[in-house]
């Protein structure tokens, strides 16, 4: 039986936490924050917890290996 092959920009894009929940990155970090304020900046830095049912679907298909700990 083959493995299932990862979705890897949904697997860099999405993480589980210790607890189960789907956590994802804020937009707007990339690139372009020179002119930001250090307070913007900073406020980055923080995890957004994902609220909707059919996005734990989508990924349990695209990324079924992601929420296995190592």
């Amino acid at each position: 039986m083959p493995k299932i092959r990862t979705h890897k920009a949904t697997a860099k894009r999405l993480r589980y936490t210790g607890s189960g929940k789907l956590v994802r990155a804020k937009i707007g970090r990339s690139h372009l924050r020179r002119k930001r304020a250090k307070r913007t900046k900073r406020l980055y830095d923080e995890m957004l917890t994902v609220t909707e049912p059919f996005v734990y679907k989508q990924v349990k298909r695209l990324a079924p290996y992601l929420d296995k700990k190592d």
